[in-house]
């Protein structure tokens, strides 16, 4: 491949709405070119790396026994109705009608439709169990696309969708795609984290999100330094106290004018933030909910959701704290409660101060002091329900926790019943009895792989590609290509790279070396080679490591022996054999 005559349209500068590292270098180093909002064409060098990463999913999926097919875009709205989805979705399924004026939808995932096909094409557990996947174009109009490739609307996705015959079987088609993500992220040489997650809008019973680690990522995850354990900081449980509560003497009101923060009230009473319970009052399912926490905690929605089950979970509004507690915002406890509000609380305040809690006294201006809550106040249950910290103990080895950031390039879900009970996806067993199937669900996103992996890998420079998903390999740059003995070595050294399986680019233009040299750095080729007139009248060409930055002489003649050993190292310092 030659750079003259191929289509890579670099650039000095990024465009304005570009907001984040790897839709700048994207751009620049000509692999997309934006479209309209949230949708981008893929240059010849972005596919070469998008198709790169695709293949290292495929030839995964495959050795774990998937099979791949391929399922239309354009779904019908039965499917989705049936499944019960088309309402609760959201704004971010394209909805549309055909010129017969029924219903359809640009498919952002593919549940509905894989079970609608196997549910007509199996019988019997002896087609059990069964993988599907495949390497598609999904949309979600997302309300505010952004990021580039990171949060787009179109996207290149790789979807798989067991079903098993039972739960114990599901359980080995999850942990079969489990490890063969281990092994996709670890060839793609990205530092990753398998991280347990909350299931979302697809549903299901459990699932992991795999994280590519980076300072940019949107996601903050908890992750243990002395075991495997990590979690989404929704879903990362926190351990109950050890110590019980100590004996308090009687509850007693104290006026706290005008004071409605924990840090106002820690400080008007000098008291630590530690000593107080956050009252935060909620609507769940139109019903109202009470959530205490610590006062220098907060509050995990998420975990509070699922301990209740519910669907729908918001703030309650000025209005509805003030008809609830009667007291305007600031001053709600546990104490005295309506009874109509149902009272949670995390399960931290089983371990009480020696003095008792400060609570809010449910009147204007005034807080509880000796707060005993198993004594004063009327609990329905304690749970996890608040956000870890890196002060908390790894759940599961008691080691150190520490909060790191990443990026959500793939989950595994265990769906469980979800869609096959609601679409009536059956089998017969061997008694001959219906049974439904269980599915699991397996996503990876192709192209936000690609982003992230720019997101982890980059410099002032540009991008620092790993090997296995970068557009080539290796450039070679002709730094004379009107020299003969110049343009010859740099032809037989390109030559020789491409029938030894090395994906590589000669940049044979009539540049300027400067020139050469910045767009193999933007592009973030990760071996360089660079053939000049003065190394060759030493017998020597260069090489650079692009992620290290590391130049170093190979002989011109034995180039490639001396090149064999040179990108062991190259590849080791990847962490890729």
């Amino acid at each position: 491949m030659r750079w003259k005559q191929a289509y890579i349209p670099t650039l000095k500068e990024a465009p304005a709405d570009a907001e984040v590292i790897s839709h700048k270098l994207l751009t620049r180093a000509g692999m997309i070119r934006k479209l309209t909002s949230g949708i981008y064409v893929y240059l010849p060098l972005g596919l070469k790396s998008l198709n790169k990463i695709a293949n290292i999913v495929r030839a995964e999926m495959n050795r774990a026994g998937a099979q791949e097919l391929l399922m239309p875009t354009v779904q019908p709205a039965d499917l989705w109705k049936e499944s019960g989805r088309w309402e609760f979705y959201g704004k971010e399924l394209l909805r549309f009608k055909d010129r017969n004026e029924r219903d359809y939808c640009l498919g952002p995932t593919h549940e509905e439709v894989v079970t609608d096909l196997i549910r007509g094409e199996v019988r019997s557990y002896r087609q059990l169990p069964l993988n599907l996947y495949q390497i598609q174009t999904k949309f979600r109009d997302e309300i505010r696309p952004r990021f580039g490739l990171m949060r787009g609307r179109e996207f290149l996705m790789k979807d798989a969708y067991s079903f098993d015959r039972d739960s114990e079987g599901a359980d080995k088609s999850y942990q079969a795609m489990y490890d063969a993500y281990m092994r996709i992220f670890r060839r793609l040489g990205l530092k990753f984290r398998a991280v347990e997650a909350d299931t979302g809008s697809i549903g299901g019973k459990f699932s992991h999100e795999f994280m590519v680690l980076a300072d940019t990522g949107e996601d903050l995850i908890a992750a243990c330094g002395q075991c495997a354990y990590a979690a989404n900081v929704e879903r990362a449980e926190v351990n109950p106290p050890s110590a019980k509560k100590a004996v308090c003497g009687p509850a007693r009101e104290i006026a706290t004018p005008g004071m409605h923060t924990i840090e106002e009230v820690a400080g008007f009473l000098n008291i630590s933030a530690k000593a107080l319970v956050k009252t935060l009052l909620f609507n769940a399912d139109g019903k109202p909910v009470a959530a205490l926490v610590r006062g220098d905690r907060q509050i995990n929605e998420i975990k509070l959701k699922n301990c209740l089950n519910a669907v729908d979970l918001v703030l309650a509004t000025p209005e509805e704290v003030q008809a609830w507690t009667h007291a305007p915002v600031g001053f709600a406890g546990p104490v005295g409660l309506w009874e109509g509000v149902r009272v949670v609380a995390d399960h931290e305040l089983l371990a009480a101060p020696a003095d008792g809690w400060v609570v809010g006294a449910n009147r204007a201006d005034a807080h509880l002091l000796n707060v005993d809550l198993e004594r004063d106040a009327r609990i329905d249950f304690y749970a996890d329900m608040r956000s870890i910290e890196e002060s908390d103990p790894c759940p599961r080895c008691g080691g150190t926790v520490a909060l790191t950031r990443g990026i959500e390039v793939g989950h595994v879900f265990k769906l469980g019943l979800k869609y096959s009970e609601a679409m009536h996806a059956v089998f017969l067993d061997e008694n001959g009895r219906e049974q439904t199937m269980v599915m699991g669900c397996y996503g990876i996103g192709i192209s936000r792989v690609l982003a992230a992996a720019i997101e982890q890998n980059n410099d002032k420079d540009g991008i620092c590609f790993p090997p296995p998903l970068a557009p080539c390999e290796a450039v070679v740059i002709s730094l004379d290509p009107n020299a003969e003995n110049v343009a010859a070595k740099a032809l037989a050294i390109h030559d020789f790279l491409e029938k030894s399986g090395v994906d590589v680019l000669l940049d044979d233009r009539e540049e300027r070396p400067g020139v050469k040299f910045k767009d193999a750095d933007l592009v973030g080729f990760p071996m360089q080679i660079v053939v000049g007139g003065k190394g060759l009248g030493r017998g020597v060409v260069e090489v650079k490591d692009r992620r290290t930055g590391e130049k170093t002489e190979l002989p011109a003649d034995g180039f490639e022996n001396a090149f064999a050993e040179w990108k062991k190292r190259v590849y080791a310092g990847w962490g890729i054999d």
